[in-house]
């Protein structure tokens, strides 16, 4: 009986290509930044700060909710006051009632509250902003500091997501990023590559609310976790298995 256990050094040593981000770029290359592809429309569960200006301040007074809150930035408080959006993807705003928020992303929010504003003659020219209080995304695996971040920008990357969790460890792959991400009810799964550069005009490229990017470990983080891997462990499992083999034989 042979027993053959193959094993190879080239798995455990990481390439300059597998530790580079978008090594396959050329300097001086120049991509075209488009948002329009990146759907970041409101979901269930957000909470929204809305403020209402207009030239007369006292004006939009009973439309802020926030107006006479010394402390309107402290987050948690935002979180607490915030207009929640129900299973139904509404909220309920003073003086308009129901308001859906169905496929609708924070500025077009804005353009349709101004509207129903303007229109039922409540004020002549507000300046509306929607913004979401509550965004993070989760980061786990081999980083540095994984956990789940609270974001305001409504453009952040993935690269800076990392940044979040101080970066990929030399134990991570950065060619097998597992992103899951929650849009309409449904659950999504990408495979991403931080080495190639075409990520960059890809939708997740930008980071939305409640994203979870998984890292996973290399080859060598594997081998030196597990029993398998080293030579000893294989010559113990080749040397345990012939034993047994002869047991089997000898009866």
């Amino acid at each position: 009986m042979f027993i053959n256990f193959s094993y190879s050094n080239d798995t455990s040593c990481s390439s300059n290509s597998q530790l580079v981000y978008l090594n396959d770029s050329v300097k001086d290359n120049f991509y075209k930044v488009d948002y329009s592809a990146f759907n970041n429309n409101i979901e269930t569960g957000d909470i929204l700060k809305i403020d209402i200006q207009t030239i007369i301040p006292e004006a939009a007074l009973p439309y802020n909710t926030y107006a006479n809150n010394t402390s309107s930035q402290n987050i948690s408080l935002l979180n607490i006051d915030g207009y929640v959006v129900n299973e139904n993807k509404i909220i309920n705003y003073p003086t308009l009632g129901d308001v859906s928020v169905e496929n609708l992303s924070e500025n077009k929010l804005a353009e349709k509250i101004k509207k129903l504003l303007v229109d039922g003659e409540h004020l002549t020219n507000p300046h509306v902003k929607v913004r979401r209080v509550n965004s993070k995304f989760t980061v786990l695996g081999e980083v540095r500091s994984p956990g789940t971040f609270s974001y305001y920008d409504r453009n952040l990357n993935i690269f800076q997501a990392l940044g979040y969790a101080g970066d990929i460890t030399i134990s991570g792959k950065r060619k097998n990023i597992t992103l899951i991400r929650e849009e309409n009810g449904m659950r999504k799964v990408y495979d991403i590559s931080l080495s190639k550069s075409e990520l960059l005009n890809k939708p997740y490229y930008l980071i939305k609310n409640n994203d979870v990017i998984m890292v996973k470990p290399n080859f060598s983080k594997v081998k030196s976790a597990g029993f398998i891997g080293s030579p000893a462990s294989i010559a113990s499992v080749a040397s345990l298995l012939l034993s047994i083999t002869l047991l089997i034989l000898n009866k």
